[in-house]
């Protein structure tokens, strides 16, 4: 027998109830789903947009639905994320009629539960469909407004509200409701941006040169993984904030790099392109699966410099003599506050704690590698994160811990012009409002010679 097709917003509920229940990711829950249903373009489209346009605003949603359901903790979670899922159409997709959506609801209720439950789905939308939503500005605290408004949990905007004042905070989180582009790095051992932009355009690709990296591209329709350009190792997706990773390193084409937590291998290529294919890119990564898409990576892009290994780089003085790295990397484990756009889902999975545990690891792993920099050589540390225990706080530890190294200062020497006025001497922090990249943070030492 057939197994019936499930409608795309059926199928967004199921991802709601997986990323929530089963706390998967939900950029990888999406990818399958859309994989495995062989949705086209369009249905694509729709389904990310309405399951993270529903996760994103979560807690507005709930704010929204208050007045209307009784005793929401009573109610089953496939019941309220069916509401929510049906109230972020009703709110912010213009193109769908209210009607259309009611509809789908109420069938979806009377697949999935009893009669009363249907009744309640259809009594609760109609009604917020004659009375409104409340207002949020009948929330006094501003800091609880932010946090409404925006789907932030009220210890993070608190935390970041005293980390970079209240405005700065605002602004991030505004920022993080809105949908990245998908931004690509050119493999300039092969070919250059000139090129690759046609190539693309070719294959029916609407794209644009990045205005922040000089080997970016911005993709502006569809998917550059499914492109020719892609499969031919031509190109690269990553962000445009991660590709100030090599940069900032500076490796020379004679060098011995060290790329600790490597995985899954975009700024571990990065580095051993900057290098035109010369010297060794040693990438490590804790788990096997992963050191594994590193490679593929490399094979994918032409690239004979790059070697990989299992390891944890928290005991890789224990594995290499000392100074025997021209230059390492530590882009270290991280909350990752700077990709919230891409994960919208993390922002309510994170806590205090994990920050301060973050904060020991992040700490351990550059003790550990510190001893392995050659003298007068580069240690950068980055986070794709934005919290100053993480970051900045990391950085003066490490300094006032390890003597023998000092701040790199002609980090500003090999950065691109377009993020120069964002440094603040050897610390580069990145929010995702300054140029629609992720938020990012990159500190660069040198060890005294």
């Amino acid at each position: 027998m057939k197994k019936t097709k499930l409608s795309v917003r059926e199928l967004a509920l199921d991802l709601l109830e997986s990323v929530e229940k089963n706390q998967s990711y939900s950029n990888l829950v999406l990818n399958n789903y859309i994989n495995k249903n062989e949705l086209n373009s369009l249905d694509a489209g729709l389904l990310t947009e309405i399951t993270y346009g529903t996760i994103q605003r979560k807690y507005t949603l709930d704010y929204y639905l208050k007045p209307f359901v009784q005793n929401s903790k009573k109610v089953q979670s496939w019941v309220l994320n069916l509401l929510r899922l049906s109230l972020y159409q009703m709110i912010y997709l213009e193109k769908v009629p209210d009607h259309a959506i009611l509809f789908e609801a109420v069938e979806i209720a009377k697949k999935r539960g009893h009669k009363g439950i249907t009744s309640m789905v259809n009594g609760v939308l109609r009604n917020v469909q004659r009375k409104g939503v409340p207002s949020l500005e009948e929330i006094e605290d501003p800091i609880e407004r932010i946090s409404i408004a925006t789907s932030h949990p009220l210890w993070l905007v608190e935390r970041w509200s005293n980390q970079f004042g209240i405005d700065k905070t605002k602004q991030m989180c505004e920022m993080n409701l809105t949908a990245p582009l998908q931004t690509a790095r050119v493999n300039l051992t092969i070919t250059n941006r000139e090129r690759v932009i046609e190539d693309l355009k070719a294959e029916g690709y609407e794209v644009v040169e990045s205005q922040i990296v000089p080997e970016g591209i911005v993709c502006l329709k569809g998917n550059l993984a499914h492109s020719n350009c892609y499969k031919q190792g031509h190109v690269s997706i990553q962000d445009e904030s991660s590709m100030l990773v090599a940069y900032a390193l500076g490796a020379h084409m004679d060098e011995h790099i060290l790329d600790c937590c490597a995985a899954p291998g975009g700024k571990t290529t990065h580095i051993a392109e900057k290098m035109d294919g010369k010297g060794t890119v040693l990438a490590l990564d804790l788990h096997e699966h992963k050191v594994k898409l590193i490679q593929e990576q490399a094979e994918r892009l032409h690239l004979e410099n790059v070697s990989t290994q299992v390891m944890d780089s928290r005991k890789t003085s224990q594995h290499f003599e000392k100074e025997s790295f021209d230059r390492i990397l530590v882009d270290a484990p991280c909350s990752g506050f700077g990709v919230m756009r891409r994960k919208p889902d993390l922002k309510y999975t994170k806590s205090e704690a994990d920050v301060a545990n973050l904060a020991r690891i992040q700490n351990d792993l550059l003790d550990s590698v510190a001893p392995l920099v050659k003298q007068g050589g580069t240690l950068v540390y980055s986070t794709c994160t934005v919290d100053q225990a993480e970051n900045e706080a990391t950085a003066t530890r490490f300094l006032y811990e390890h003597p023998d190294f000092e701040a790199d200062y002609s980090m500003v020497e090999r950065l691109p012009e377009s993020v120069k006025p964002f440094l603040s001497g050897h610390l580069l922090q990145i929010f995702p409002q300054d140029f629609g990249s992720d938020g990012f943070f990159i500190s660069c030492f040198r060890k005294k010679v």
